[in-house]
């Protein structure tokens, strides 16, 4: 079966994808015309009426999905991005002309920048992409600042040539139908109403259907858009660019959980520019092998049944199996993508802008990093100090014991020295885990068990205290690691000593002695 063939006949779908809206409406329509005039009777009225109604509210609802299927790729207003002129960035603009002309299309009218790690074309199209119109280009940032010149000649290439039509006119109407047909589904199923739903079913067997015949041509013209950028970028490049995005994928979303949101917990943001732009320190500080160290163990997402996307191996296998073109790769160590800027930090700070609040705090890295690491400490360390207030509450034997359980938990909360006192007087394993929070089914465990599921919690509670020991009295000073994970930067004696003095407190036996000795060199909080 010829790829053209293969192409009509989801075409032949797709139209009637649209028609079935018509062909539901006819048949409410005739059922309306049979109960009025030949089945419906003075003591049923009431009964004719509720299937008037119904039938009226369920031709609502497919006029709706209708106009729906019809309006997909209409052009709004797009907030969550920052526009730019060929005047602003000239560099980025020609490498996207040069893209376009490769394919034998016409650039965009538009061009976005956001802070997504993706890039796309879109069009204010008529009748599915017959009919052309205003054309829009988006690239993120976060992309920009991850590859090289190369591998983004490869990128814009492969997005135009969605747009090329390069074996049949039809392949460009069959992709565009298919996320027609995705956000039509997509519609019913997110309706508020029953009818909604109801009606969304035959939809969404019609849907299947059409995506099951039109995969092959989505796969072939993915395909076809990796010989494109091949030949525009040179076959290592878009081998490379292949290889390099879900490395990219997840450095960007470990950037995102762990630096970009650090602040949440104490109200503020990085520097003006930074919340995207501080992406640009980790992929300094991970060059090479440290990007693909973040997406080793990552499990990858799971595709849509209907995804158009084969796998990445194949389609690296595919460009691979080309001739040698002589063009280089792009290595990792070459400037980024992101030099075509004009002023990237501006680009940055524009994007915030767009997307965050103006009147948020705003702090410098190492600041952020303390602030965040005395809180996760407070954090860790709260459950511990909760426990051992209400243990030693619970044993004075001044105090009524009811009227101590009951207590707040905030009423004195004990210190560090406090708490090694409680873990030497022998409290730890009689009185302590067992107020430490657990899940109920550990609160069942008994001995051993019991001792071992709770220690880990127990060492983070006082490690927290340490912690916050240590940055209270200037002993620890904050450590960005954009290579590992922020944090305290401890001095040497306690990386070196200090898990051996906590595991110590917290065995089976407790001893606290070397944890006290490493307290010694540092001395008292400052009032």
């Amino acid at each position: 079966m010829t790829l053209r063939f293969r192409a009509f006949r989801a075409l032949v779908l797709l139209v009637g994808f649209f028609l079935l809206g018509f062909a539901l409406l006819a048949a409410m329509a005739l059922c309306d015309w049979l109960l009025v005039t030949h089945l419906s009777s003075a003591r049923a009225a009431w009964f004719a009426g509720g299937v008037l109604v119904l039938t009226g509210l369920s031709a609502l609802v497919i006029l709706r999905g209708m106009v729906t299927f019809l309006r997909v790729g209409r052009l709004g207003p797009v907030p969550e991005a920052v526009r730019v002129g060929p005047d602003d960035h000239p560099a980025l603009w020609e490498y996207v002309r040069a893209a376009a002309e490769a394919v034998g299309e016409r650039p965009p009218d538009e061009l976005y920048l956001t802070a997504e790690m993706n890039a796309g074309v879109s069009e204010q199209s008529r009748l599915l992409g017959l009919l052309p119109g205003r054309r829009r280009m988006f690239v993120g940032l976060p992309l920009l600042a991850g590859l090289t010149g190369p591998r983004l000649r490869a990128l814009l290439a492969h997005e135009f040539g969605h747009f090329g039509h390069l074996d049949t006119r039809l392949c460009g109407v069959v992709m565009r139908g298919r996320a027609a047909v995705l956000h039509t589904e997509w519609m019913f199923g997110e309706g508020s109403t029953w009818l909604h739903r109801a009606i969304g079913g035959f939809y969404a067997r019609y849907a299947r259907v059409f995506l099951r015949t039109s995969q092959s041509v989505a796969r072939h013209q993915e395909f076809a858009a990796d010989a494109v950028a091949a030949r525009h970028a040179g076959r290592d490049a878009t081998t490379a660019l292949l290889r390099s995005l879900p490395d990219l994928d997840a450095a960007w979303s470990h950037y995102l959980a762990t630096y970009a949101a650090m602040g949440e917990p104490v109200g503020a943001l990085p520097p003006a520019g930074e919340v995207y732009g501080g992406f640009r320190h980790l992929l300094a500080a991970r060059a090479g092998d440290g990007l693909a160290a973040l997406s080793a163990g990552r499990r990858p997402s799971r595709p849509h049944p209907y995804d158009s996307h084969p796998p990445t191996a194949e389609r690296v296998a595919r460009i691979e199996a080309l001739p040698p073109d002589g063009r280089a790769c792009g290595a990792d160590d070459e400037p980024g993508a992101l030099t075509l800027l004009r002023d990237a930090d501006g680009a940055f700070a524009a994007l915030e802008a767009c997307l965050l609040p103006q009147a948020s705090r705003r702090m410098t890295w190492e600041d952020l990093v303390m602030a965040r690491a005395v809180v996760d400490a407070e954090g860790w360390s709260r459950p511990l100090c909760v426990a051992v207030g209400r243990a030693l509450r619970s044993t004075a034997r001044d105090a009524d014991r009811a009227a101590a359980v009951n207590e707040p938990d905030d009423a004195g909360l004990p210190e560090l020295e406090a708490v090694l006192d409680a873990f030497d007087q022998g409290l730890l394993w009689t009185e302590i885990a067992d107020r430490v929070p657990k899940p109920e089914q550990a609160a069942r465990l008994t001995g051993s068990s019991a001792r071992n599921f709770v220690r880990p919690r127990i060492f983070d509670g006082l490690a927290g205290l340490v912690h916050l020991r240590l940055a209270a009295t200037g002993h620890a000073g904050p450590d960005i690691a954009w290579s590992g994970v922020p944090g305290l930067a401890l001095p040497v004696e306690w990386e070196k000593g200090l898990d051996d003095a906590l595991d110590a407190a917290v065995a089976d036996t407790p001893d606290t002695a070397p944890l006290r000795a490493l307290l010694a060199r540092v001395g008292p909080v400052p009032v």
